[in-house]
């Protein structure tokens, strides 16, 4: 990098801070405006958030490795959580918004009483903020040392640094952002985001058009893909047609039949984000109201898969074709921008990247301290805190999060590993996250026993070295078995909730199913969804999402059967969508054809 780069470089970094530093008196006012921005996040700025979150630097060096070494189909590890997105959006989404909770941790003392809901309670919010956070944090800090080792910025002023110095530059960044995250709260975050987001995107856009002109076009790109590997790396779907026209599983499949059935039938369902996920929560509690909330996972969607994903996919089959012989793939991704980018673009990348990994670390930053502050501290440290005191105590608990995240970053190795082990030790209390809602024998106990069994199954079978199960995908069934086993247990043994707990939260939410039949007929209150009608929705959608999603990439990658295949999946599911919103079902409306009593 010269001097421009650097230039382009730091006047982003001044731009998001100054933007973070404005937006600082509007945090001041409480809880809800640091936390949930005040509850008024319109649906496109709370679905860009929702969507820098997940763009961080480590998603393209992940990415990058995936399709290295496990082809296009290996990103059905990622591309799986699509279907409880889309489930979100019309299922979850306006019940989240109903419940008018800070963080989803809080949604258990709502749904659950007694003392094992506080107990539910302040676990979750230990175990989300200080572990599962900080890995996330950490990960994401490991992803930006491995840029910096790439591009060798701190050579382009003449220093050789060692791995900690590398680090410490990390961190120095992270304290940028902590510096707007801490004084500005969800406002800062959502507001620089939305900047973050699109110069993420247009950075990835930039590098991978740069490769595709250099190997001659996509065509000639495709063609050195299948002379280069072994490994069908081109495959959405690793099947082959035999010749009396069966399809069986390909000899040149580059992830195992097994995880990637775990991939679509298991771990979207099973993982600890089935009915949506902490910082997703945050935005759609945060979003103005309901219909706010449905358009902003439904915007989240489009951008997480349709728009991202083949400009990632593209930069990591061009690696593969330059850089045939590079042992670590994730590293492809940083080695082709220094190598083939101008001065301007490569600073503008540089910057893309960099705000790629702010936007996800301001995001778990603050999402971290709000269950610090709103689950453990303002709920058993203080419960009479003031305004201004459980503001100031965000403020420290964002430096703590930051911390530990810190910490992690020295202990991570591999990015792809290090995502591999957040899903094991997410996986397992999925069911009972989606049951709650839908279900009123679900109890307090249960969702503690399966969280814990989850996370604790998933560590050892992740990494202690006699009981790792190498197969992941035999690794997530192993972990949900025995999970449910544990929670069933559980539920069956200890007994439900109160009626009065159960009649507070259906009249707060009042979710739709025949599992509140008995609390519809003690409240005399109709539903406020039309559960049938929504999984029908999400259904459609989930046609609509994944065909445009696979039908770009079938067309971007010379695969026309393919990509008209799924955009005819694609037209199916918004001609059925389009039906079901217009067509007249049996839904009451509330507090208007609610019975009397």
């Amino acid at each position: 990098m010269i001097w421009i780069d650097w230039a382009i470089v730091v006047a982003y970094l001044v731009f998001t801070l100054a933007l973070g530093l404005y937006l600082s008196r509007r945090a001041a006012g409480g809880l809800v405006e640091f936390f949930v921005s005040g509850r008024s996040l319109p649906w496109w700025l709370a679905g860009t958030s929702m969507a820098a979150t997940t763009f961080s630097i480590d998603t393209p060096l992940y990415i990058a490795g995936v399709v290295g070494n496990r082809g296009i189909a290996g990103n059905w590890e990622w591309w799986s959580f699509g279907i409880a997105h889309v489930v979100m959006i019309y299922v979850f989404a306006r019940l989240w918004r109903r419940s008018e909770i800070i963080t989803d941790a809080e949604l258990t003392e709502l749904r659950y009483g007694g003392a094992t809901a506080a107990w539910l309670r302040g676990s979750k919010a230990f175990l989300f903020a200080v572990p599962i956070n900080c890995i996330g944090i950490g990960y994401a800090m490991l992803a930006m040392v491995k840029v910096i080792d790439a591009l060798q910025l701190w050579q382009s002023f003449g220093i050789e640094p060692g791995e900690n110095l590398k680090l410490l530059s990390v961190i120095g960044v992270s304290a940028l952002v902590l510096v707007y995250a801490g004084f500005s709260g969800l406002w800062g975050v959502v507001a620089t985001d939305f900047f973050q987001f699109f110069l993420a995107l247009l950075g990835a856009i930039i590098v991978a058009v740069v490769a595709v002109i250099h190997l001659g076009g996509m065509g000639s790109l495709v063609e050195q893909v299948r002379a280069t590997s072994g490994t069908d790396l081109l495959a959405f779907v690793p099947l082959e047609r035999t010749a009396n026209g069966w399809y069986r599983w390909s000899e040149t499949a580059g992830i195992s039949i097994s995880t990637f059935l775990a991939y679509v039938t298991l771990q979207w369902w099973a993982f600890r984000r089935s009915d949506g996920g902490g910082e997703f929560i945050q935005r759609l509690a945060a979003s103005k109201d309901e219909a706010e909330a449905e358009k902003a996972a439904w915007f989240f969607n489009i951008l997480h898969y349709v728009v991202r994903t083949w400009p990632w996919v593209i930069v990591a089959l061009a690696a593969v074709v330059i850089y045939p012989n590079l042992e670590d793939r994730e590293l492809g991704y940083p080695i082709l921008m220094l190598d083939f980018l101008p001065p301007v673009l490569l600073g503008l990348v540089v910057a893309s990247l960099i705000a790629a990994f702010m936007s996800t670390v301001s995001t778990l930053i603050n999402w971290g301290a709000s269950y610090l502050t709103n689950d453990l501290y303002g709920r058993f440290l203080r419960p009479g805190a003031t305004d201004a005191e459980l503001v100031l105590a965000g403020r420290l608990a964002s430096i703590v999060v930051t911390g530990i995240g810190a910490i992690a970053a020295f202990y991570s190795q591999d990015v792809a590993t290090v995502f591999r082990l957040v899903i094991a030790i997410g996986t397992g209390p999925g069911l009972v996250l989606i049951l709650r809602w839908f279900w009123w024998r679900i109890n307090a106990a249960a969702e503690l026993a399966s969280m814990l069994a989850g996370f604790f199954v998933g560590l050892v079978t992740s990494v202690v070295p006699l009981l790792t199960i190498p197969d992941f995908g035999l690794r997530l069934l192993v972990t949900t078995l025995i999970t449910t086993v544990i929670w069933v247990a559980t539920m069956v043994l200890t007994p439900p909730e109160t009626d009065q707990t159960l009649d507070t939260f259906y009249r707060k939410v009042r979710p739709g199913g025949p599992g509140w039949e008995r609390q519809r007929q003690r409240t005399g209150l109709w539903p406020a969804q039309n559960l049938g009608r929504d999984l029908a929705k999400a259904l459609a959608a989930l046609f609509l999402l994944l065909g445009a999603m696979l039908g770009v990439g079938g067309f971007l990658l010379y695969q026309p059967l393919t990509g008209w295949f799924w955009l005819l999946v694609a037209v199916a599911g918004w001609v059925s969508l389009r039906r079901l919103g217009k067509a007249v079902l049996p839904m009451p409306r509330p507090g208007l054809d609610d019975p009397p009593g």
